[in-house]
């Protein structure tokens, strides 16, 4: 089992870091109390490895000691849980800028005093925590994507491809096209079935139709060019931080061309090490 325990200073990313965890698996619990957490680790234990990675957020919220939260932790060694500590920071004029760019309240600062008191009296009270981390990251000069990089690479098991979820869908363009598409391909220059009695009735998924759409030499040059493209496109995307991307392929009626190319195109990208699902939306509409 995983147990990750997020913590460190409001406003430096933690629930960024929460989300990115959740993204590639973990079970993410945001401001759990210190008293909590050995419990909680207990039901995770006995869930017969539907939660064997979690992570937890535990921060000032809960508290201004973190006396509990230690001894909840020398409670998970005892109990033979391996813990992490991930310590989120940054600068205290970043985290003051942020503030003042949200407008929301610090949780030190509800019984007055400064925004710049507030930070710093937090630094103090979470030494403690800083100083039994087991990763720390300080996000003042990083963008999202790049605390989304960090993250995998502690946390990621090397496989940078699976962060990202992709969506290969086929669709008709007299149907409208799909509003969640990242990319958007038309394949209504290829060669079509519709025309062809015996091959009319079938679809995409069956192989004389499959056969027939890329039996040609445009269509084997189409998918070559468009799998050197989307290879090279995928990295960016997981460099970039991207979580998911959803490809469309569209024909005219979504029944022939678009589910040929998008079975092909899944099954490249899947070769490529990538976790990819296809859906064919308008296949089986009338035509």
């Amino acid at each position: 089992m995983e147990f990750i325990v997020i913590s460190g200073l409001s406003g430096a990313g933690k629930s960024q870091a929460g989300s990115v965890l959740e993204d590639i698996g973990y079970f993410v619990v945001d401001n759990m109390p210190a008293p909590l957490i050995s419990r909680f680790a207990e039901l995770c234990m006995a869930g017969q490895a539907k939660y064997d990675r979690v992570a937890i957020v535990c921060d000032i919220r809960g508290g201004q000691t973190f006396d509990g939260l230690f001894a909840a932790l020398n409670d998970l060694t005892a109990m033979g849980c391996a813990h992490k500590i991930l310590y989120m920071e940054a600068s205290s004029e970043t985290i003051i800028k942020r503030y003042k760019e949200t407008r929301r309240l610090h949780p030190l600062a509800e019984n007055g005093g400064s925004l710049d008191q507030a930070v710093h009296r937090e630094q103090t009270i979470l030494e403690p925590v800083r100083a039994r981390a087991d990763y720390i990251i300080d996000t003042t000069s990083l963008s999202t994507a790049k605390l989304r990089g960090e993250i995998l690479r502690l946390f990621g098991s090397g496989e940078p491809k699976r962060a990202m979820s992709i969506s290969v869908i086929s669709f008709g363009f007299k149907y409208g096209i799909p509003i969640e598409a990242d990319l958007v391909f038309d394949v209504r220059f290829l060669p079509n079935p519709f025309y062809i009695p015996e091959l009319k009735t079938q679809t995409g998924m069956d192989k004389p139709v499959f056969d027939f759409v890329f039996g040609n030499q445009v269509s084997q040059e189409f998918i070559s060019y468009l799998e050197q493209l989307i290879a090279f496109l995928l990295p960016q995307y997981v460099e970039e931080g991207k979580a998911a991307l959803v490809i469309a392929v569209g024909c005219t009626g979504g029944q022939h061309r678009s589910v040929a190319v998008t079975r092909a195109l899944t099954d490249f990208i899947r070769r490529k090490g990538y976790d990819a699902s296809e859906n064919h939306r308008d296949m089986t509409r009338a035509q």
